[in-house]
């Protein structure tokens, strides 16, 4: 190795040290960017440092909208994991999933594979398969999802699974791998608490929002957060239209909203503690506890916190979707926002953003929070 060589490597292993120690809050921004990113290359710090919070927060990764693209060794790292806090045959889906995306041609029905299908996939799968835990899977759940795919696995290794499932005392040939270490503390090491599942806001904004609901004039540390926040819909995932809004959120209360402004830096959000409720669409609710917000991001310099003023008229159970204080910031559409542009904000003391009138967003999601 040659002596620029080693230098380059210090520098990137520096780097990689840096980002983690300081920047946690832009990794996890950019979480999947530098994930995926982090493979081609030989960025392990940042490889490890990211794997051990998907092994603690699988969903990070399982349920993103970028699985199908992630890179095969990086699949394969995590699900090599022992500590990887996620049911065997969840695994098995995923991994089948990632393996049908990589072969655009298999047909979408399974009844109309061929063998010729199956040795593809097999093919594709084949770094993957070996980190299965078969013995650890249900006699039910073997039935219903590994039996479709048998073909995928060898005739000995799917012999001795079905051995196993009916008399697990009788050996076998195949090697057991051990089953996954139910980890019960569920803060990722490095001194970063990771908790929030979100394509939008990190910790810091968590941070600040929460101090706001509890009207505290200093905004709470990272890691020491008192709510817990549920994500119950993300626009990307779920949808953008009015009955996914209402099927999932309605009569949920302590709703946090937030949003990507499309094409700007710009994230925006709302406070409702007692909820929409569809039964009373058309409707205001009353509350002294709502508010809306812009929160400092990128060059977004500054927070914006806007308390209701009109406590009657604080919350509007409309149609589109969620509404605070009717005209004041509410859903116009499926992708689109809209704030109050003829006589600023009614409901609430002021405009979270300096353009009025209808905007678009990139995504949008709504969480519910609870004390811990």
């Amino acid at each position: 190795m040659t002596a620029n060589q080693f230098q380059l490597e210090e520098l990137v292993e520096r780097l990689q040290t840096f980002l983690i120690e300081n920047h946690p809050s832009w990794l996890k921004l950019n979480f999947h960017k530098i994930y995926n990113s982090s493979f081609p290359t030989d960025f392990t710090e940042l490889q490890n440092y990211c794997n051990d919070i998907i092994a603690k927060h699988p969903n990070l990764i399982f349920e993103s909208n970028d699985f199908n693209t992630l890179p095969e060794a990086a699949l394969v790292s995590i699900i090599q994991r022992d500590d990887l806090q996620l049911e065997e045959s969840k695994i098995w889906d995923y991994v089948i999933q990632w393996g049908t995306a990589q072969n655009k041609t298999l047909p979408s029905n399974l009844n109309d594979w061929i063998d010729r299908d199956f040795q593809n996939l097999k093919n594709t799968l084949q770094q993957c398969l070996p980190h299965i835990r078969y013995f650890q899977i249900s006699n039910e759940t073997i039935l219903e999802k590994l039996f479709p795919f048998q073909q995928l696995l060898d005739k000995t290794l799917w012999f001795n699974i079905l051995k196993y499932s009916m008399a697990p005392d009788k050996p076998i040939t195949s090697t057991i791998l051990p089953p996954r270490k139910k980890v019960t503390n569920q803060l990722p090491n490095r001194g970063y608490t990771f908790q929030i599942t979100s394509s939008i806001i990190s910790n810091e904004h968590v941070a600040e929002i929460t101090s706001w609901i509890d009207k505290k004039e200093v905004t709470y540390d990272v890691n020491n957060n008192p709510y817990e926040f549920n994500l119950i819909l993300r626009g990307s995932r779920d949808g953008f239209g009015r009955d996914v809004f209402w099927n999932l959120c309605n009569q949920k209360t302590n709703l946090v909203v937030v949003m990507k402004v499309k094409d700007t830096d710009e994230i925006l959000g709302g406070y409702n503690p007692i909820g929409w409720n569809s039964s009373f669409v058309n409707h205001y609710s009353g509350t002294n506890d709502s508010f809306i917000f812009s929160l400092k991001n990128g060059n977004i310099e500054n927070n914006i916190l806007s308390r209701v003023k009109d406590a009657r008229n604080a919350i509007y159970s409309s149609h589109y979707g969620p509404n605070f204080g009717g005209n004041d910031f509410h859903m116009s559409g499926d992708r689109s926002f809209y704030i109050n542009y003829i006589n600023g904000c009614n409901v609430y003391e002021k405009l979270i953003r300096k353009t009025t009138g209808k905007f678009s967003i990139d995504d949008y999601e709504i969480f519910q929070i609870k004390k811990r």
